[in-house]
């Protein structure tokens, strides 16, 4: 029987990467001319496989509308294989929810032309996702295909016992973390393996010893895949007749022009017993560690801080109150809603999020995030309008101020919140501007409290008051611009369950009273204190804090680090020879900028002198392309001076420390870190993954070189033992280290870099990262490791702020305090809670993040039980239940 080479014509594309957006547009409008012309033109032309995404499409019609039926042919015809995708996405540097969004709207957006391939595609994702293979078989995708994570060794080499990502065959079985299985596909040979084949003989004789050669070593069937493409690559127009010459050359062979479909299936009909299975994420572990790309993670960090605020308020502030909302107007903006996310998930492409593209692409994912976040807060205004419209506000009296806090986590949420409340109002019709500002400023303004429902005081701090300009756009008339005097309020919020509001209001007073007390303990070596923690500020601005529930102490947390990189935008590069420079020792000034009963604030001002760049041979090493393991330089001999801010957040009742750093970074090639040393005893960590808090070693594997192991997370980082732990949790800062010292959690801030990397020299000023930047991060404390959950949670809530809208004194259907959803469960996040594509379904999501069933409960009042639904929210013949089997991802639906 002929061995079968499977020949798949495809282009695969970033769109951007070494060029701007547009310089890449104009040759995907190329790519497809000719694809779309062959279709037509060559019978034999079985297909070209369009990458995966949809987004493709639009962009071709945005410049060839009138191409749009014969689009609509070649697809009808198979000549074109669309999906199931939206973008090809980097799953680490993106959103849980960001990833199945990307899934449910390129399932839309495939439908809308006709048949979807069936393959969960991968080809140059850095890393692959560990809960992929639920994720696919919840999306109805039974293989995955992937080009990085896994070594292969060919079949003649043994895979020893302990390796977990090595595969001797290009097929295997992928499972994922919760016992879920997948078809795994590696492009063993890359995804270019069939690249330019010759039509000529003498070329086609040469080509094909060798390609066929490389393939069987890895193939564990005799079906065998030929990529006929790479990167930007245009369509090979004579394909079919080198396939032609290659059947007439080695007729032991069949060779066909084919597609996914029909590879996957008459390869699985071969496929072997014993293929071998890899588990969980794939990020290259048992390689040298060079080109894990892990350090795509704090490339122009900017951009990662963005994305987490944009996910953040699309995800977990418009969209459930969006839903909230639809109680009250049954009206769900879908429409405005797919837009953002498509805006924002036009900047998940691996090259785009990742910050590993010249400059003129990131500058251009600015105004997608920009305009993605305001459609977001519009959205949410509207909602809350309808919603505090609705709260029942009538106990307060008539000249008080009412305002509502949501807390749209889905945790218990406890933290400050500030909101500016109006106190008094004058319209233009009423006079001059300037006169009707001089008129409220030169008002005596009363003293004031907050109240809550019942009446009773809320400790608050309240500014004096301030005069500005604002404006109302009614939906009925002409805009309406007025003078008006403010006043901002920080009050704490305390154990604010998920998806619920309370009602406040600011009335007046005649004897305010300020709630006595201080966590300032000591002025000289300043030392705080609340219930749970003692923090001693240390002269060089480390930490030294005693969690008083466990009884350990933990020294010098908050020591920043600088290194030089002379890597690149992909891989850090310490230069050899050369050591951190350290904050510790280095005096610093300390000062108190705020304390409260219920807050206190230390601001902490370090000055460190670090090398201005690297030494002069960089540029030069850069320009001649040398390999960044290879490079030579230095850092420079001259020194600047960088002042690093940092506020230490400290409220009562509670272990968790938070951290907001400001400094202007003037120096270039260096890398910047928070040191967290814990002295806990332990080999393993755990990390805030997609659908996953994934366990990962704290050491590399045998095989690895790189002198560092940086790794992804999202939320938090936490070390622990049996008996005590620590969190590390952040906004927007997605890569950390374990150092093997005192087994310490190294955030980094910030990574400056001067060029792309990868494939040639393109120099990239703008990922230095010059200019002011600001960075939220904090730290918990827990003891027993089963309470480590406890700490997550907060982690995942801290990245959600209070939503909070004034209102006036009326009546109205909603109660001044309630819960929308309850959630119960100690090892569950919630993810998502939105409405269904038809508005018949309230969509409740969320993950096991523990590795052991739990039990959770999820109910709404007034709403029947809930029911089962996939990742593309299609429902399930099977029941609720309150077991949730270990990191399962369970999506359920309330009927509207």
């Amino acid at each position: 029987m002929k061995k079968k080479v499977y020949i798949i014509s495809h282009s695969h594309w970033d769109r951007e990467w070494y060029m701007p957006y547009e310089q890449h547009h104009m040759r995907l409008v190329e790519l497809l001319d000719d694809v779309l012309e062959l279709a037509e033109t060559d019978p034999n032309f079985n297909s070209f496989h369009l990458d995966g995404q949809t987004i493709i499409l639009d962009d071709y019609l945005q410049v060839r509308p009138e191409k749009k039926s014969a689009v609509q042919k070649a697809i009808t015809d198979g000549k074109l294989r669309i999906g199931p995708f939206y973008i090809l996405q980097d799953d680490f540097l993106i959103s849980s929810e960001s990833n199945v969004r990307n899934m449910l709207i390129g399932k839309k957006d495939s439908e809308k032309w006709g048949p979807v391939v069936k393959l969960g595609y991968f080809p140059d994702t850095f890393g692959n996702m560990g809960q992929t293979p639920q994720m696919m078989q919840q999306a109805g995708l039974d293989a995955a295909a992937f080009g990085r994570g896994v070594k292969p060794v060919g079949f003649n080499n043994e895979v020893l016992e302990d390796e977990n990502y090595t595969s001797q065959y290009s097929e295997m079985w992928w499972q994922g973390p919760d016992g879920s299985t997948v078809l795994g596909l590696l492009f063993a040979n890359w995804y270019s393996n069939g690249n330019e084949i010759p039509a000529e003989k003498e070329a086609a004789l040469a080509f094909w010893t060798q390609k066929l050669a490389e393939a069987e070593k890895f193939a564990s069937t005799d079906h065998l895949l030929m990529m006929n493409g790479v990167d930007h690559q245009p369509v090979q127009k004579d394909v079919t007749k080198a396939i032609a010459l290659a059947n007439e050359l080695f007729p032991e062979y069949e060779f066909i022009h084919s597609n996914f479909d029909e590879y996957l299936q008459q390869m699985r009909q071969d496929l072997p017993e014993k293929v071998g299975t890899v588990h969980g994420e794939l990020t290259s572990q048992e390689t040298d560690g060079w080109f894990t790309l892990a350090n795509t993670a704090s490339a122009r960090v900017y951009l990662k801080q963005w994305n987490t605020k944009v996910e953040r308020q699309l995800e977990n502030v418009t969209e459930p109150l969006a839903a909230m909302a639809y109680e009250l107007t049954q009206d769900y903006p879908h429409d405005q809603l797919e837009y953002a996310w498509k805006l924002l998930l036009q900047n998940h492409p691996h090259d785009s999020i990742c910050g590993c593209s010249v400059d003129e692409v990131h500058r251009e994912m600015m105004p997608r995030f920009e305009k993605a976040n305001e459609v977001g807060k519009f959205i949410a205004e509207e909602a809350l309008t309808h919603l505090v419209e609705a709260v029942d506000t009538g106990e307060f009296a008539e000249t008080s101020h009412p305002f509502v806090v949501f807390n749209t986590s889905g945790y218990e949420k406890s933290d400050i919140v500030k909101v500016k409340v109006e106190i008094e109002r004058k319209m233009f019709k009423e006079g001059i501007p300037h006169e009707l500002w001089e008129s409220l400023a030169e008002s005596d303004t009363p003293m004031f409290e907050v109240i809550d429902i019942q009446g009773e005081i809320i400790p608050a701090v309240i500014s004096q008051p301030e005069v500005s300009f604002g404006y109302d756009l009614p939906r009925d008339r002409f805009r309406v611009p007025y003078m008006a005097k403010y006043v901002e309020i920080e009050l704490p919020i305390t154990k604010m369950p998920a998806f619920s509001w309370n009602t406040f209001a600011l009335q007046e007073t005649t004897t305010q009273v300020k709630e006595v007390g201080s966590m300032i303990k000591k002025l000289e070596n300043l030392q705080l204190e609340n219930s749970c923690l003692t923090v001693t500020i240390n002269q060089d601005g480390t930490l030294d804090v005693l969690d008083k529930a466990t009884g350990k102490n933990y020294s010098k947390l908050l020591t920043i680090e600088n290194v030089g990189d002379i890597g690149n935008e992909y891989i850090f590069k310490q230069p050899e020879g050369t050591g951190a420079i350290l904050s510790s020792g280095c005096p610093a000034e300390i000062s108190v900028i705020k304390d409260e009963s219920f807050m206190t604030q230390i601001k902490i001002s370090q000055r460190m002198m670090i090398p201005q760049s690297a030494d002069e041979l960089l540029e030069k090493e850069q320009k001649a392309v040398v390999d960044f393991r290879y490079r030579k330089a230095g850092r420079s001999a001259i020194l600047k001076e960088l002042t690093i801010e940092t506020i230490v957040t400290m409220e009562k009742d509670s272990a968790h420390l938070r951290f907001e750093t400001t400094l202007d970074n003037q120096m270039k090639d260096h890398r910047l870190r928070m040191l967290f040393p814990t002295d806990i005893k332990t080999e393993t960590h755990e990390a805030d993954s997609i659908y996953e808090v994934v366990t990962r070693p704290n050491q590399v594997s045998k095989s690895w070189e790189n002198p560092t192991n940086p790794q992804h997370q999202h939320a938090f980082v936490n070390l622990h033992d049996e008996l005590s732990g620590v969190t590390v949790s952040n906004f927007g800062l997605n890569e950390y280290e374990i150092l093997p010292e005192a087994n310490t959690i190294a955030l980094t801030l910030i990574r400056a870099v001067g060029e792309m990397g990868d494939w040639g020299y393109f120099p990239t000023p703008e990922a230095q990262c010059l200019g002011l930047h600001t960075f939220e991060y904090g730290i918990d404390f827990h003891g027993a490791k089963a309470r480590r959950y406890a700490t997550y949670q907060r982690a995942y809530a801290a990245q959600i702020p209070f939503s909070v809208k004034q209102t006036t004194k009326h009546s109205g259907e909603l109660k001044a305090k309630d819960t929308y959803l309850t959630v119960k469960g100690t090892t569950f996040a919630v993810t998502a809670v939105k409405n269904s594509e038809d508005n018949q379904m309230l969509v409740v999501r969320g993950f096991n993040m523990s590795g052991k069933m739990a039990e959770v409960s999820i109910n709404k009042t007034g709403s029947d039980a809930p029911i089962v639904l996939n990742l593309l929210e299609e429902k399930q013949n099977e029941p609720v239940v309150q077991a949730l089997k270990a990191y399962e991802i369970r999506t359920i639906g309330f009927d509207r």
